[in-house]
């Protein structure tokens, strides 16, 4: 039997300084097709190649992946500066419309990093552009130097609300995850629930009120290790079990007219 397709947000990047290209961390690919279960289907995240409706009939679920590229402050009604970073206004173009029309269809997606920031700035939220230099803030940013496997270690705790949807996902009220971003939530957005929390209160987990699918995102980087990690594997699954319901509810119709 197929599996369902999950699209993954890929990102623009210079190959060797010069050549185009969309990429995609393979630990995403792994997450997806070896722990969720699903197709892992690489999307080029530029409206000149796609469009959001196409990307809606052709995929099950999304993931919304990680990124250097930060969500441009225009889309948040911010001006740019220093801190802001760089920018990917295609991958804004694609992801902030394909959130708002996941949300009302009730078509999963998961977002990670960059895509848990995109999920509160589509449905109006906005951020701030260096956690790190807030008052009393920790720092979140990924260690400049060290092996893959140092800088992805569990460095903080993450506390999420007792009997919320991300407690019952877990099994337990505090986790322990890696931390690689400089951005992070200022705002909410509207229905955006703020479930987790570092210790220095950055939010860290989130999903969007009374959608009728599912709608969770991490500011952390699950995909790192999915298949052994404790708190990656049960995330990725549920995303997975989201992502064949919806499959499955799709084809049913078909299924029926042709009986």
């Amino acid at each position: 039997m197929a599996r369902p397709v999950v699209g993954i947000i890929g990102n623009s990047y210079l190959l060797n300084d010069q050549y185009p290209t969309h990429a995609g961390g393979t630990m995403n690919s792994d997450a997806v097709a070896n722990v969720a279960g699903c197709l892992p289907l690489l999307i080029p995240a530029d409206p000149r190649f796609v469009s959001v409706e196409e990307l809606l009939e052709t995929c099950d679920g999304f993931l919304l992946t990680g990124g250097r590229p930060n969500v441009h402050p225009e889309e948040y009604g911010e001006d740019e500066t220093e801190a802001h970073g760089q920018f990917d206004r295609a991958r804004d173009a694609i992801v902030l419309p394909l959130v708002r029309a996941c949300v009302d269809r009730g078509q999963p997606f998961l977002g990670i990093c960059r895509g848990f920031q995109e999920v509160n700035v589509a449905l109006g939220g906005t951020l701030h552009p260096e956690i790190r230099d807030l008052p009393g803030r920790m720092n979140h940013r990924m260690p400049p130097d060290g092996t893959l496997e140092e800088k992805f270690a569990l460095r903080h705790v993450v506390t999420v609300n007792e009997g919320g949807v991300f407690h019952r996902i877990f099994g337990a009220s505090e986790v322990m995850t890696n931390t690689l971003h400089g951005q992070g939530i200022k705002c909410p957005g509207c229905r955006v629930v703020v479930d987790g929390v570092a210790p220095d209160g950055t939010p860290e987990a989130i999903y969007v009120k009374d959608a009728p699918g599912f709608t969770l995102s991490v500011q952390w980087h699950p995909e790192w290790d999915a298949a052994n990690d404790p708190v990656s594997r049960p995330l990725f699954t549920a995303f997975g079990d989201a992502v064949r319901a919806w499959a499955d509810g799709r084809s049913r119709p078909a299924m029926q007219k042709s009986a």
